[in-house]
């Protein structure tokens, strides 16, 4: 009788979306949408009063919108393109919000975008943890954060806020099995073990069957298989109403294959692997298998743990001091056998690791209109990329990259509620970097080393004014600042070395020098709030102007492979739109859009901004309504998301054929709600219409790289049970 009631009113499915911001509720009397609460500006707002481009989502939009990873999150944000483009690795998770972010995972190579886990910020972006089994919400802010979030945030910061242990005693069990070889399990579970302390344990496994074979190769591993299992426990302690401890540790481990490609060979017809006598024909006939000869580069592996605390302590109502340190490790294997083919051209096996710790001491305060956010901050980073015997153009080498960060910065905020509708606030932070990079190339054939110091202040000012009906308008202008990168793959030729010096033959000069600090400027404007009762919406005008600003370019040079910064100043101007409409009871109409014009100054004119979609949209219906027979209630709902053409590389060059087509993704979600609401059940479907698309290109000179994204249709069922 409940598997009649649930399959019934499947039949009846319907267009849903996506709202962040959206909280359905039948009963027109009480409120239509949930208030969201907010943490962007390092204190709690609603939403609607942070003078920022935002999207929050929430624990239930994750679920509904069958959110599985931080990937996800990049089909429903206007101007915002997650791809995956890391050394094949399925794990890799590389944001670009606004026309910025990063193109490689190599250690020398800094995000654009910041991304933090319950205030830590991530180095890297490679092998973390992005099980969100305990996640309370998420939010996307949108254009530089230079000053409340420091170095490395100047396209926007993504944070992740997990639940609190102990608030209250609850736990949950949730469970998936679908197409693909789909099968997640996930546990969350909040406990108090006294009145001052609470537990709580979150777990996940994930698993994927791939997309493809390794056609050359006996192995049972799948390209594009995942997975991965992950696991974080928290203890709060609070011992009195002014003191307060969290403590949290996490971990995970993912055994992958190698994420989907495939190589462009006849396209390039005067590059060195057609010239060596391969072809398109010694490709896998279907793209999504792999013809690689190589069985050490079909596994890939990540794993990554870390350990934070966080105490708290209110001096008074209005004066509390907080104190967050973590320190994090991270190391993935991963690879490409960029010929695709059976035969041994070009090979590169890599290995990478990252340890990070980080301080952050934070002192706010109010007093009559007035509130700060001030602090000191503290990172230091050592990690290194290994290539240890790669294959090129049928010869062999080594490169190993490592670099050392140290990061010193102190900020402060400053709000003021000139009057109830009037607020001004304006910050400042200064931050110091130096890093230290060296690489050994050709076995120690060449070694050498690089050193750079920097500093800049970051500023901004922004202001906030409350309207009659429900609305507020905004102003802002905010400054970004991130530390000059060395080139990511500094491949130095044979001819620099002087074997007529003996000091000289080690010593070549590898890496750039003299680099520039990259900043950026936003002007920003917009209007948000609830319109009516109904309808509330945010729209948002930008223009940011980015100077000394790094593009990363390949190419396969006579001795190696070569990746170099190409240095541009860019201007990027744009509109963002976010809607949520309830035309009748139970039912939604969710809505994103996003337009982006981006001006680049450089000398050459094929150079254009990667990975950037100049239109981003999204359009989610929803409808709930109950279920008379047994009390409990159904809610429909799909998802539509558009991507535009882009660039998998800054050249628009057609000779170098880096241009990716848009791509269209439907999902749709049925599920049923028991009446008490401690149990659901749902029937779901991704990518329904079984979109294959690209995720990157990269041109060498010698051959196109295709990267695919590892994303094809699925259908399941899943199951969610409270206690």
């Amino acid at each position: 009788m409940i598997l009649k009631n649930i399959i019934a009113p499947a039949l009846m499915l319907s267009v849903t979306g996506i709202s962040p911001l959206s909280a359905q509720n039948n009963d027109r009397d009480e409120l239509i949408f949930e208030e969201i609460i907010v943490t962007a500006a390092k204190r709690e707002q609603n939403i609607y009063e942070v003078p920022i481009a935002i999207t929050a989502f929430t624990a239930d939009t994750i679920e509904r919108a069958g959110i599985v990873d931080i990937n996800d999150v990049g089909k429903f944000v206007p101007n915002l393109t997650i791809t995956n483009f890391s050394a094949g690795q399925t794990s890799s998770a590389n944001p670009f919000i606004r026309g910025i972010g990063l193109q490689d995972h190599l250690i020398t190579t800094d995000p654009g975008v910041g991304i933090y886990v319950d205030g830590v910020y991530l180095g890297r972006q490679v092998g973390q943890n992005w099980n969100l089994a305990d996640a309370e919400r998420i939010e996307v802010l949108r254009g530089p954060q230079g000053t409340l979030y420091g170095r490395n945030s100047i396209g926007g910061a993504i944070n992740i806020i997990t639940r609190k242990p102990g608030e209250e005693t609850s736990s949950r069990i949730s469970l998936q099995a679908g197409s693909r070889g789909r099968i997640n399990g996930q546990y969350f579970g909040s406990y108090r073990l006294s009145d001052t302390v609470g537990v709580s344990l979150s777990a996940g496994y994930n698993k994927r069957d791939g997309l493809g074979n390794f056609t050359n190769l006996n192995t049972s591993t799948e390209v594009g298989e995942t997975e991965d299992l992950a696991g974080r426990l928290s203890l709060a302690w609070n011992p009195n109403e002014k003191f307060s401890l969290l403590l949290t540790a996490d971990a995970n481990d993912a055994d992958n294959g190698l994420n989907p490609y495939t190589t462009l060979i006849d396209e390039i017809p005067n590059g060195a692997i057609a010239q060596s006598g391969l072809s398109n024909a010694n490709l896998a006939a279907d793209r999504f298998d792999n013809a690689t000869g190589q069985a050490d580069l079909v596994n890939v592996s990540n794993s990554a743990s870390g350990f934070s605390a966080t105490a708290d302590y209110a001096f008074s109502d209005t004066l509390s001091l907080k104190l967050v340190a973590s320190t994090r490790t991270s190391d993935y294997t991963a690879g490409l056998d960029d010929d695709s083919t059976a035969t041994n051209f070009l090979a590169f096996g890599e290995t990478g690791e990252a340890d990070q710790s980080s301080y952050e001491l934070q002192l706010n305060a109010t007093y009559d209109r007035f509130d700060v956010v001030t602090g000191i901050y503290y990172f230091e980073e050592d990690g290194f990329n290994d290539q240890p015997n790669f294959t090129f153009n049928g010869g062999g080498g080594s490169e190993t990259l490592s670099q050392e960060v140290t990061s010193f910065a102190v900020y402060g905020n400053v709000g003021f509620d000139a009057t109830d509708r009037l607020r001004l606030s304006g910050g400042l932070r200064y931050t110091e970097d130096e890093k230290d990079a060296a690489v050994n190339l050709i076995f120690g054939l060449i070694d050498t080393v690089a050193s750079e110091k920097f500093d800049e202040v970051s500023w901004d000012l922004s202001t906030t004014y409350a309207l009659d009906n429900g609305m507020s308008v905004y102003g802002s202008v905010a400054s970004g600042f991130q530390s000059g990168q060395f080139n990511p793959r500094p491949f130095c030729l044979f001819g620099s070395l002087d074997f007529t010096q003996p000091g000289n033959v080690s010593r070549p000069n590898c890496f750039d020098q003299n680099l520039e600090n990259i900043t950026a400027i936003n002007y920003e404007a917009g209007i948000k709030g609830q319109l009516t009762d109904n309808f509330r919406m945010s729209l948002a005008v930008f223009n940011t102007e980015y100077e000394d600003l790094p593009y990363q370019v390949s190419n396969a040079t006579a001795e190696g492979f070569n990746t170099v910064n190409i240095i541009v100043d860019q201007t990027s101007r744009g509109v963002e739109w976010e809607s949520s409409w309830s035309p009748s009871s139970g039912f939604f109409i969710n809505t994103s859009f996003g337009y982006i014009d981006i001006d680049v100054d450089n000398p050459n004119p094929f150079v254009v901004a990667p990975l950037t979609p100049k239109f981003t949209a999204s359009i989610s219906p929803e409808y709930t309504f109950p279920w008379a027979s047994t009390g409990g209630s159904v809610t429909m709902r799909a998802d539509y998301s558009y991507r535009d053409d882009l660039f998998g590389e800054p050249s628009s060059d057609p000779g170098r054929l880096t241009q990716i087509d848009s791509r269209s993704l439907l999902n749709f979600d049925i599920s049923y709600q028991s009446p008490d609401e401690n149990w659901a059940m749902g029937f779901y479907g991704r990518n329904v219409t079984d979109e294959r698309y690209e995720s990157g290109r990269l041109n060498t000179g010698d051959y196109v790289l295709v990267i695919l994204a590892n994303d094809a249709s699925e259908s399941g069922v899943r199951f969610t049970q409270r206690f």
